[in-house]
């Protein structure tokens, strides 16, 4: 009789520890601007990188190195598929494209499908984001602002943002 009750504990205990498991499971995201744009080009609506820009890119992708990805979103500009592109080849991913018009209905799917991703947008979209994803209302920032990484953790029962500010400095 000891035995089974043992037995029985163990399987309820083991059962417990499944549950907590899941409630305790992480998904992160973070959300970048672009990197910096050439200002001085004839493509004044869909401008590239600049060379600063393209190395902020490679080093952003050397800080996501470690950091487990599933998916790769861009707004549909050449600069902000440039920035995302050095991490896409390093991990292997697409990258999928999102409306920046459609905030609200884009951080309602971030939530729902729980997956880590980048997410590289601009200065008048990427805090508006990651304030909907955490429910808080963040604005959009300077256009000279290039070095911040917001990274948002949720779990079953939470939304947690933090937002890195980065040590890079171009080297020309």
């Amino acid at each position: 009789m000891m035995k089974k009750q043992l037995i029985l504990f163990l399987v309820v205990l083991g059962f417990q520890s499944c549950d907590a498991q899941q409630d305790s499971e992480i998904v992160t995201l973070y959300l970048v601007r672009h990197s910096e744009k050439e200002l001085t080009t004839n493509q004044h609506s869909d401008p590239p990188l600049t060379q600063c820009g393209v190395q902020r890119s490679e080093k952003l992708s050397r800080f996501l190195s470690d950091v487990p990805l599933d998916v790769i979103y861009s707004t549909d500009y050449t600069r902000t598929k440039n920035t995302a592109l050095p991490t896409a080849n390093a991990k292997g991913l697409e990258i999928r494209q999102y409306n920046p018009q459609e905030l609200q209905e884009f951080s309602k799917e971030l939530i729902k499908r729980q997956q880590n991703a980048l997410i590289v947008g601009h200065s008048n979209t990427t805090g508006v984001l990651a304030g909907l994803l955490v429910g808080k209302e963040i604005g959009s920032f300077d256009l000279d602002i290039y070095n911040r990484v917001y990274q948002v953790v949720m779990t079953k029962n939470s939304r947690r943002l933090q937002v890195l500010h980065t040590a890079f400095e171009c080297i020309n």
